[in-house]
């Protein structure tokens, strides 16, 4: 199933980056430098945009549970970021980091992505204990 599959890509994702950045918060000093490189910015609104076009394309299931609508908000949160940073000047993608006020709640962010990351690879990873008991391929 493509929910299971994307939930256990975007849990795992998530949970490694998560943990990457408490480890390591001074890398996200880095994203002053990227928003100083335009030409940076650009390309990576394009991959970003890629990564939500494929998931809308694939994955657009606003039912089926709450992974499966995870995983579509994903897709479309990750289409719109990508639009973004191809469309608008980076002094407005700034002011619009700056509102969010990642430095103050640097951690507060990172906890809800590690809770929606884990859930994500819970659901992904988890089996139906009916599909599960009689061995069937739906399990995998």
């Amino acid at each position: 199933m493509l929910t299971k599959f994307f939930a256990k890509l975007l849990g795992l994702w998530m949970v490694l980056i998560v943990l990457s950045m408490f480890v390591n918060r001074e890398s996200m000093a880095t994203l002053n430098a990227l928003l100083a490189n335009p030409a940076l910015v650009f390309v990576t609104g394009i991959f970003t945009m890629v990564v939500g076009i494929a998931i809308v394309i694939s994955h657009n299931r606003w039912t089926g549970g709450p992974a499966a609508v995870l995983v579509t908000l994903y897709g479309w949160l990750a289409l719109i970021k990508g639009c973004f940073f191809v469309l608008f000047p980076v002094p407005t993608q700034a002011r619009f980091y700056e509102a969010l006020h990642l430095q103050q709640y640097y951690y507060a962010y990172l906890c809800v992505a590690l809770v929606l990351g884990g859930y994500l690879i819970y659901e992904g990873f988890r089996t139906s204990s009916g599909a599960a008991a009689l061995g069937s391929p739906a399990a995998r």
